[in-house]
């Protein structure tokens, strides 16, 4: 495994972050953790998504690295009201408390990284696949 992928945080620490994200093979891996602010990377395979959600008291950005996605967000999980397409260098914005969904819609794997604030998952979280427990 390459050590960019190791879970560093809340030590200080100065990563490449295009490289990661482009190296990760896992559905979900963190990379970073502190007590106010989570990275992780993600590899969303082609038809598959990240998972209609929401994160109550949780802000997120996402950057996506390659491939295309489609993001949905709105009020409710029944009331996506707003769609995008995503692609290489946009920045997807989640605020607290808003239902989003990420699918991968073209034909190589959705490459992108994200920030929680705070943190979301356990320090060192390896989903190699969207169906692993996180």
């Amino acid at each position: 495994m390459d050590s960019t992928l190791t879970d560093r945080g809340p030590a200080p620490y100065v990563l490449d972050i295009e490289s990661a994200t482009e190296a990760n093979e896992d559905y979900r891996r963190t990379i970073w953790t502190g007590g106010r602010l989570q990275v992780t990377v993600m590899a969303i395979t082609p038809g598959d998504d990240i998972g209609l959600e929401v994160h109550q008291d949780v802000d997120q950005f996402l950057r996506v690295e390659s491939g295309q996605g489609k993001v949905q967000m709105g009020p409710a999980a029944e009331n996506l009201i707003h769609e995008w397409d995503a692609r290489d260098g946009d920045a997807i914005f989640v605020p607290a408390g808003t239902w989003h969904n990420v699918t991968a819609v073209g034909a190589v794997p959705l490459k992108l990284y994200s920030i929680y604030s705070p943190p979301e998952h356990a320090h060192g979280t390896v989903q190699a696949t969207k169906s692993d427990p996180q």
